[in-house]
């Protein structure tokens, strides 16, 4: 396994362990030893001091690993207690693999309260001649320096007799860095170096690494701690928190891409991540600093929107807010041309209006200035999910024209367009009769549906659009909604009540969609298996913007219960 992907599995355990731990929460937090820090701890990474305002991403987990896992013993069934632990070793097993670490032997012994790892280069070497090589380093607390320099020793000797290494002694600034060289290696795959500096362990993949890290820690213009756009974006983030992840976005957008510069190299925009334990799962805070803008913009809403309401309640996904034309602005405004986020949601708007020969900014986006809502509704006839959009009608926008043009483009598509009444609502069906394909009913007729539409009067007036007659008839006669479904109430449970609305997933139903179109899904969900198996849903929700930086809110529903 390379390093790359060593790293890239290993960050995302970071954020497994603390899910981990909550998978077998059954009471409140105040019942555990976790109640000392409520949550986490409100510190930054220490480590940071070693990390380059360069680097493209730094992933920390601020708590030692094994006061969570007693944690999880602690309130844990017997049989859930069994599993979390081997869950654990599992995951031990795998990050570790190919790494020249045991963790049991040579970490655990001497751990402290934070383990800090980083892409601190994008090519730490530029040497053309072996391709783009970027840099790692794993900082690691320890309680106790003299035997983490101890249990190094005994590493390294075992390695030395083994010959499985030549190790070689260099010091820097007064700092002994060991590093240990392969003849059968050109380039370090592995972390090979490695230094105690203070109350840290560092491991690296090259020497060059670490003397890098010894110079950020003791030129505060260096590194990331002192950075001005570290700090900001973390000084939104006020709750405790037991893992943080900071990312440069066009340098992570180039070492994901194996590229020795970003793209946009001029480009600002990082994303900080704070991780905090809840008593049913993992919410996390995100601050987003780079998008262009009003730099304070409050929340939009105070409340869940009405549009919702007519949101079937088995929904297995659903998003909702107000003013998708002035969000649509801010999206293509806010972001530079080139920038990765940019790219991406341009990719997914493609994937959605090719199809339908659509324009959305220019046919939906603009004239829903008010309520929306969209989701993905399980088919009655266990086919593809169903498609549901709502939009409120306000009274000083001009609907009915562009209403009108989405009919036209159904009818130049070649659909007629017929009124059908379904629950005393008249609705409009985009609709194509063809011939069966069956050789012995040649006058038997199929009706193809591409769509359908409906205008509510009472109260709150909506346009609503389904892909099928079913998902529009379930609509307009199911009293039950999503805001009456208990798991959509707990879902969003977690997250502030002000915001500008929200992004849900129903894990438990829409997986084996995601699995179908997105094979990358089952990829990670074989790298991090515990987590997925306990994930029930995952909520989304904005909080507008406070002094140029963007706040948001993730909360990871495990199934856990009060």
């Amino acid at each position: 396994m390379k390093l790359r992907s060593f790293f890239i599995a290993l960050g995302i355990a970071v954020a497994v362990l603390l899910l981990l731990s909550a998978t077998t929460l059954s009471w409140i937090l105040g019942e555990s030893s976790l109640s000392l820090f409520k949550g986490g701890v409100t510190r930054e990474p220490i480590a940071s001091l070693f990390v380059s305002r360069q680097a493209p991403v730094m992933i920390s987990l601020l708590v030692n690993p094994e006061r969570l896992e007693s944690f999880s013993q602690y309130i844990a069934s017997v049989a859930n207690r069994r599993r979390s632990r081997q869950e654990l070793k599992d995951l031990e097993k795998t990050l570790l693999a190919n790494t020249g670490l045991n963790y049991d032997q040579e970490i655990k012994p001497w751990l402290g309260e934070e383990i800090t790892l980083a892409v601190t280069s994008l090519d730490y070497n530029h040497n053309p001649t072996d391709g783009v090589q970027p840099g790692y380093l794993l900082a690691v607390a320890t309680k106790d320096p003299q035997l983490a320099k101890e249990f190094l020793q005994v590493s390294y000797s075992k390695k030395a007799i083994a010959g499985t290494s030549d190790l070689v002694f260099n010091e820097y600034k007064g700092i002994n860095i060991v590093d240990q060289r392969s003849s059968k290696t050109i380039v370090s795959r592995n972390f090979t170096s490695s230094a105690v500096v203070g109350n840290f362990v560092l491991f690296a993949n090259e020497a060059k690494i670490l003397r890098n890290a010894i110079n950020n820690a003791q030129v505060p213009d260096l590194n990331l701690k002192n950075s001005p756009t570290y700090q900001d974006s973390l000084k939104t983030i006020s709750d405790p928190r037991i893992g943080v992840v900071y990312a440069n976005l066009p340098a992570l957008s180039a070492w994901i891409g194996n590229l020795p510069v970003p793209e946009t190299p001029e480009a600002l925009q990082t994303l900080s991540v704070a991780l905090s334990i809840k008593s049913e799962g993992i919410v996390a805070q995100t601050a987003l600093i780079g998008v262009t803008g009003e730099e304070n913009q409050p929340p939009a809403l105070s409340e869940l929107v009405s549009a919702l309401g007519y949101v079937p309640a088995n929904s297995m996904l659903a998003a909702a807010g107000t003013n998708l034309d002035q969000l649509w602005q801010q999206v293509e405004t806010g972001l530079d041309e080139d920038s990765p986020l940019q790219q991406l949601f341009k990719e997914l708007l493609n994937r959605f209006q090719e199809p339908l020969g659509l324009n959305l900014p220019k046919d939906v986006f603009s004239w829903v200035k008010g309520e929306y809502s969209l989701a993905l509704v399980p088919s009655f006839r266990g086919g593809q999910p169903d498609l549901v959009f709502i939009a409120e009608r306000m009274p000083d926008v001009e609907i009915a024209p562009a209403i009108a043009h989405l009919d036209e483009l159904a009818v130049n598509q070649g659909y007629s367009v017929i009124d059908l009444p379904i629950q005393n609502t008249k609705v409009k069906v985009w609709t194509k009769l063809i011939k069966n394909s069956d050789p012995q009913n040649l006058a038997l007729l199929n009706a193809i549906v591409k769509g359908v539409h409906a205008t509510i009067t009472q109260g709150n007036q909506y346009e609503i659009f389904t892909s099928s007659v079913a998902a529009m008839e379930k609509i307009l006669s199911d009293k039950q909604t999503i805001m009456d479904s208990r798991k959509f109430q707990q879902a969003i449970s977690a997250l502030p009540t002000d915001n500008d609305g929200y992004f849900y997933i129903d894990w438990n139903e829409i997986q084996p969609l995601l699995e179908q179109k997105l094979p990358i899904v089952k990829v990670a969900e074989f790298a991090v298996k515990p987590f997925f198996k306990n994930l029930r849903s995952l909520t989304l929700s904005s909080q507008g913007s406070e002094n140029g930086v963007r706040r948001a809110t993730v909360f990871l529903n495990l199934g856990v219960r009060k």
